[in-house]
């Protein structure tokens, strides 16, 4: 049953040979991995003005430098990353360029801080797209928590069937989106064209605002940043492009820009030209749309592409989450589960794990993550001047051909983006305080896993100093319940094993040992029977205290102990409820026991 339901949810296994099926072209790339970074478009200009207004509406021309200021670092961002993917064509982003440029430790801080980040771009991204729907149905308002979740188990499963399916299937909403703003920017500046919006609509360039300061400026600057938010992602997921894969990946990190750059300006010129405003009931995209359409069809599509591009903005995680922890786990900083494919040839486990952790975060705020969108950028612009400054010192180390240009970018990059950091770190600090905990947090954890993988090779490699100790015998031991056929067969099987087989029984009184000890006797007389007595009716504890009085005797003579344990198998999976399960707690406590071996011998019912 479980299988079926996981075959009509996910689809059937595909084979090994086809992974190159599961590859991403330039068109569908685009749309599973630059829908976080175009649906910012919706908030970034809004995040401008909620900051200006605290000093006025005359103070929302600023806006236009400020977006300047915005696509300047975009630019550097795109070259930044362009050139990381040509010099880091297997994926990893600014993990894989921190790392090796500068050391380990800051390379395992920009990627457990964009990990974090993904499942914090799904929590938000699919909670801003519910808070939409809500609005548009209000009577839906109080069940937030549970569409949140629901969206999120939709985006995991369809991800789970696969890159080409699940892009198959966003793309659309994601083009939808983006052809919507082009109309709304197009057809907003023909009505300013032809005069149809009054020049009186908004504050001169230029005028003099009282009470404006830098510190304002660069909050706002800073806050319109996160319009950045999802840049890096493309450079994580190289390895999903089809072939030529760096060029594909660069090719599409272009057409991400460019797009991200026209909607972007668009938004904010008509934003500023239509003197719009940020309101606590309408988002300042509503606001433009309506003044260009009125309430009209073309208000509601566009007004439901935002929505659907807002949620579908999770989907960038679902691809750069399962890469990035694959690199992580190919280094030994997580575990390997995180380098195995699916059945869907996808990292399927980094994709559940993404959905579970976004899951609980949508839970434990109940829908409201508004306050996580600091921490969120906070999260991007940290691996963002990591990543930056990694590739300055690859360029001053190596010196290639036209090195100067390619510095002096990054350079740039790095400058801007770590002023923007601590912008964040300084203004924010309440809602940001977090990542000084778990942070650090996470570094020790990813330095504990390769720890113990460090510790597991020294000792499964076969060099290892201490030589084997040879194997002279073997002594089974065979706990026993009672005189049945799953005794029998357990019995018989251990007799081809060793010659030294010993049945143990834990009795909880007196005369019913004495009673098994006369009818074994009978039954098996040429198997060694011990009887232990239980005072406090535990199989356990006296079981174990033989065992390892026996493990001990025989390390001496470089025998080994062997704990056979009789299990019957029920013909149906629910008959097992109606059982004690005394050989699986047997069995747990056993598996840590130096020198003991544990092994099962099932017996299987017919009915």
């Amino acid at each position: 049953m479980l299988t079926n339901m996981k075959r009509l949810l996910i689809g059937r296994p595909l084979k090994s040979a086809q992974a190159g099926d599961q590859k991403l072209n330039k068109l569908k790339a685009l749309a599973i991995l630059s829908s976080d970074a175009l649906s910012s478009v919706a908030y970034g200009t809004e995040q401008i003005l909620i900051v200006l207004a605290t000093v006025g509406v005359v103070a929302f021309w600023y806006s236009l430098p400020i977006a300047i200021g915005v696509l300047i670092l975009l630019l550097a961002l795109i070259l930044s990353y362009r050139q990381i993917i040509f010099s880091y064509p297997h994926g990893g982003g600014a993990y894989v360029v921190s790392k090796e440029n500068l050391g380990t430790n800051y390379g395992l801080i920009a990627g457990g801080s964009l990990l974090v980040d993904y499942i914090l771009t799904v929590a938000v991204s699919v909670s801003a797209g519910t808070d939409a729907i809500t609005s548009a149905l209000p009577s839906l308002h109080a069940h937030n928590v549970a569409i949140a979740v629901v969206l999120v188990m939709i985006i995991t499963i369809l991800n789970l069937r696969g890159l080409t399916e699940s892009a198959t299937i966003l793309a659309y909403p994601v083009y939808l989106f983006v052809l919507a703003l082009i109309v709304m920017v197009i057809v907003g500046i023909y009505h300013i064209a032809t005069g149809a919006v009054p020049a009186t609509a908004h504050t001169p360039v230029g005028t003099s605002v009282t009470g404006l300061s830098l510190f304002i400026l660069l909050r706002a600057f800073a806050s319109g940043c996160s319009a950045l938010t999802g840049v890096e992602a493309i450079s994580n997921a190289i390895p999903n492009f089809k072939s030529p894969q760096a060029r594909n990946a660069a090719t599409t990190l272009i057409m991400m820009g460019s797009l991200l750059a026209i909607l972007f300006t668009g938004v904010t010129f008509l934003a500023y030209w239509y003197g719009v405003g940020p309101k606590g009931d309408e988002t300042v995209v509503s606001q433009i749309a309506a003044e260009t359409f009125g309430r009209s069809y073309v208000y509601y599509f566009i007004q439901g592409t935002t929505a659907l591009i807002l949620v579908l903005a999770a989907n960038t995680g679902y691809s750069a989450f399962p890469q990035l922890a694959y690199n992580l786990a190919s280094d030994k900083f997580m575990p390997r589960m995180y380098t195995m494919r699916g059945d869907r040839l996808g990292y399927s486990n980094g994709i559940i794990t993404l959905g579970v952790g976004s899951i609980l975060l949508i839970i434990a705020f109940g829908g409201q993550t508004e306050n996580l969108i600091p921490l969120y950028a906070v999260g991007v612009f940290i691996p963002f001047t990591l990543s930056q400054t990694g590739m300055i010192i690859k360029w001053v180390k190596e010196k290639p051909k036209g090195w100067i240009p390619k510095l002096t970018a990054n350079l740039i990059g790095a400058l801007i983006t770590l002023t923007v950091l601590l912008i964040f770190l300084i203004t924010k600090f309440s809602q940001v305080w977090a990542v000084f905990i778990f942070l650090p947090l996470i570094i020790i954890m990813f330095h504990r896993i390769h720890r113990h993988y460090r510790d597991v090779g020294d000792q499964l490699r076969l060099e290892s100093e201490q030589p084997p100790i040879p194997i002279e015998g073997n002594v089974i031991i065979v706990p026993v319940a009672g005189m049945t056929r799953v005794v029998e067969n357990s019995i018989n099987y251990a007799k081809t094993l060793s010659d030294q087989v010993i049945a143990v029984y834990v009795a909880f009184d007196r005369e019913d040992e004495k009673r098994f000890e006369e009818k074994w006797k009978q039954w098996q007389p040429d198997i060694r029977l011990v009887t232990l007595h239980s005072q406090y009716r535990s199989i356990i504890g006296p079981l174990t205290k033989f065992i390892d009085t026996a493990s001990n005797k025989a390390k001496e003579s470089n025998y080994w102990v062997t704990v056979l344990i009789p299990q019957f198998i029920t013909k149906k999976n629910w008959h097992n409820i109606l059982h004690n399960q005394s050989s699986l707690l047997i069995r747990a406590y056993l598996l840590y026991r130096r020198n003991v071996v544990v092994t099962t011998v099932p017996y299987r019912f017919k009915k």
